[in-house]
């Protein structure tokens, strides 16, 4: 007769095995923390990265020229973007065979390239090529952002576009809405409450490949975030300038990043 045993317990429950595991990965973040604490030179971080007095010298330039400027070059862009991304969206959709093929070339061929060459394209390409073609700075960059953000806000647009149920369409169409009209005034606006969370993340990226306009060159008076931290670590030692325009992009993008947090619990699946 074979004699039943009990398997063998570690005489733990399972929520004290988890409170243990926790432990354990606390213990390794606080020793991580102490070790880099006891190894840094914090003299040296303080003159190279927390210097006080290069900071002051920055103010009000990085705010009142710099931090202006990149908000200005991102909201151009990423208005031009987006209305070329609806354009595109809506011909990747359309039934006529060559609207799908040219907007599927555009959006696979800018979606593939460094939006670094996009912008040389912009700003140095295209007056190479046409001798009588030339664009004013501020427009070559909000088109060079506007390329590159309407290759990826376009496939957002057609996702939230199909999203909305065709019941929707069809309700319109039997009001006697012809079928672009129905799309405009009902589908659109539907979609756009979708696609709200992640077209506000593409801001974000766009706030970070404005960038890129160093490639343009710049005065003072048109440079951004980046470009005015480059040039104001020739004039001052360290690396407080690149702190100081860090912390500028963050003014930026964090109040972004809440935002699309709120949009996404307002008009996610769960909010809506």
């Amino acid at each position: 007769m074979a004699v039943q045993t009990r398997p063998a317990t570690s005489g733990m429950s399972k929520r004290q095995r988890a409170k243990i595991g926790r432990g354990v990965q606390y213990a390794v973040l606080l020793a991580v923390v102490v070790v880099a604490a006891l190894l840094a030179d914090w003299g040296r971080l303080q003159d190279q990265l927390f210097n006080l007095e290069v900071a002051r010298a920055l103010f009000p330039t990085v705010l009142t020229t710099a931090l202006l400027n990149t908000v200005l070059y991102t909201a151009s862009g990423f208005a031009l973007g987006l209305g070329l991304a609806l354009v595109l969206a809506l011909m990747r959709m359309s039934s006529v065979a060559p609207y799908r093929w040219i907007s599927g070339a555009y959006i696979e061929f800018f979606r593939g390239l460094p939006a670094l060459l996009v912008f040389l394209s912009v700003g140095i390409g295209i007056p190479t090529a046409f001798n009588n073609v030339s664009f004013n700075r501020n427009v070559t960059v909000m088109i060079a952002l506007g390329i590159v953000g309407s290759a990826y806000m376009a496939e957002t647009i057609r996702a939230g576009i199909k999203a909305v149920p065709n019941g929707q369409l069809e309700a319109a169409r039997s009001l006697g809405m012809s079928h672009g009209r129905a799309t405009v005034t009902v589908v659109i606006p539907q979609a756009f409450r979708i696609i709200l969370p992640p077209l506000t993340n593409e801001l974000i990226l766009l706030t970070k490949d404005s960038s890129l306009t160093f490639v343009l060159g710049a005065t003072l008076a048109q440079q951004e975030l980046t470009q005015f931290g480059r040039a104001a670590m020739t004039t001052y030692p360290g690396m407080t300038p690149i702190l100081v325009v860090g912390l500028c992009y963050l003014v930026i993008t964090i109040p972004l990043s809440v935002l699309q947090q709120r949009l996404e619990r307002r008009f996610g699946p769960d909010g809506r």
